[in-house]
Order: structure tokens, then C-alpha cells, then sequence
């Protein structure tokens, strides 16, 4: 893969918006940032900081009030096949198999017939090739997020955006994901930026940690895990950054 494919650029960002009572709320604050192609790189901070906010602002959803975001060097100015999203439910079309759902991307793009292939492929990766022809009722949540993962990445994206889609896991489902997704990562290549409130995963999972504020949402630090993979979650350096983020976590919290 080219070595500027996923690349994203976020510059003086800000992000306002009105609640129901007519007050405004600054849910971004001069957000700027540099993720690298291929990085993987969670956003981690208390509940309401704007780190979704940012994950739409970076999939097209939503626009900011000031600052621009770029993939690659292009302006993002809406929506792409080229930014996949992962919500915390899985989101699977009920009226579609587990088959059909990780198809439905390439049949949409009228691709479908060349890259069949792809979804046996998939099926195969995640662990669902036994299950191809249930549907979304008919599996756990975990394979029915594996197959929500397999979706969003046979489509080939510079970037995934993964929204929280471990959260309403148990402990051992989510483990397994978890590896699931390096896995994947490793194979394609994908810029992957995660939200997520747990820490052990952020960890586990990224290159960068990047902790944000309470609103309005800025970034506070930026910690650079230099941990070999596969990573032992009970080694003393895993640990170490743990209660450093922890830490800081609890830092941010008070200053507000």
C-alpha cells in the first residue's frame, strides 16, 4: 500500500452546537492532529469530551464551525466509501443474511460479482464461514460485530472508525474481537482511529493514545504506546501505561 493512503490531517478545529434549552455548547476546541497512514490510534476521555463528535467530523457526518479535516491531502467534505464506521451496535440489516450484510457495501457499488470472492474471504477471517446464511437474530453479539467489522473493511477503506464497537461486549467476547481487528489491521494495512472508555483496550490495541478534556474537547496529551505485539496485558509496561493513563485520565477530570 502506498505509504500516503489513509493519512489524516485535522487542523484548529472547532465544533459548536445549540442544546435544547437554546445555550451553546462547544463540543471541540482547536483540535489538531496528524495521524499517520496505517496508524492505529484511540481517543480516550471522560463521557461527553467530543470524541465522537470528532469520529463524524472525520467520516463526513458532520461539519465544523471552524478548521478543516483532510484524508490524504483532500478536504473531507462529506461522506466516502473510503471511511468505513463502526457503530457500538452492530447495526446488521435484520432482513439480511450474515452473508448478505458483509456483501451489501459491494453490491451497492454495483461490485459485487468480481469481488465475491472477497466475502468468502472474510467469512473465513472473522470466524463466521459456518454461519454465512444465518441472520442477524440468529448469532451472539460478537459475531454479529465481527461480521459489522468484516462489512466495513471489504470495501477496501483508507480509514475505519470504530465508535465504541466493543462496549456492550462481555469481557471474553471483546478479547477476541480485539484480536480479531489487529488481525485484520495487519492484513489491510487501514488507518483505524477507536473511541473507547477503556483504557486496557486503548492500550492494547493502539500506537497512540490520545487523551482529551471535558468539554469543550481539546486534546491534553498524546502518549505513544512502544509496545511489541502480540501485547501481555498483565506485563509490568503494559501496566505502566495503564496507570499512566489512568492517571492523567483523573488529572483531566479535576481540572475541570
Amino acid at each position: 500500500m502506498n505509504d500516503y493512503m489513509g493519512s489524516i490531517q485535522i487542523n484548529q478545529v472547532f465544533r459548536t452546537y445549540i442544546d435544547i434549552h437554546g445555550r451553546e455548547i462547544e463540543a471541540l476546541h482547536d483540535v489538531n492532529l496528524d495521524i499517520r497512514s496505517g496508524e492505529f490510534i484511540s481517543f480516550i476521555g471522560p463521557s461527553g469530551c467530543g470524541k465522537t463528535t470528532l469520529l463524524r467530523l472525520i467520516a463526513g457526518l458532520d461539519v465544523p464551525q471552524w478548521g478543516e479535516l483532510f484524508i490524504d491531502g483532500v478536504k473531507i467534505e462529506g461522506p466516502s466509501y473510503e471511511r468505513s464506521y463502526v457503530f457500538q451496535q452492530s447495526n446488521l440489516f435484520p432482513w439480511e443474511t450474515i452473508e448478505g450484510n458483509i456483501a451489501a457495501g459491494l453490491k451497492a457499488r454495483k461490485i459485487y460479482k468480481e469481488r465475491k470472492s472477497d466475502v468468502t474471504e472474510y467469512l473465513k477471517i472473522t470466524g463466521l464461514e459456518s454461519f454465512r446464511k444465518a441472520y442477524p437474530h440468529q448469532v451472539s453479539g460478537g459475531m454479529a460485530q465481527r461480521a459489522s467489522l468484516a462489512r466495513a473493511l471489504i470495501n477496501d477503506p483508507k480509514v475505519l472508525l470504530l465508535d465504541e464497537p466493543l462496549g456492550a461486549l462481555d469481557a471474553f467476547t471483546r478479547m477476541d474481537i480485539q484480536d480479531k481487528l489487529l488481525e485484520l489491521w495487519k492484513r489491510k494495512n487501514t488507518t483505524m482511529v477507536l473511541v473507547t472508555h477503556d483504557v486496557d483496550e486503548a492500550v492494547y490495541l493502539s500506537d497512540r493514545v490520545v487523551i482529551m478534556t471535558p468539554l469543550p474537547g481539546k486534546i491534553d496529551d498524546i502518549i505513544e504506546i512502544k509496545l511489541e505485539r502480540p501485547r501481555d496485558r498483565s506485563s509490568d509496561d503494559f501496566v505502566r501505561y495503564r496507570n499512566e493513563i489512568l492517571k492523567k485520565l483523573h488529572l483531566v477530570s479535576v481540572k475541570k
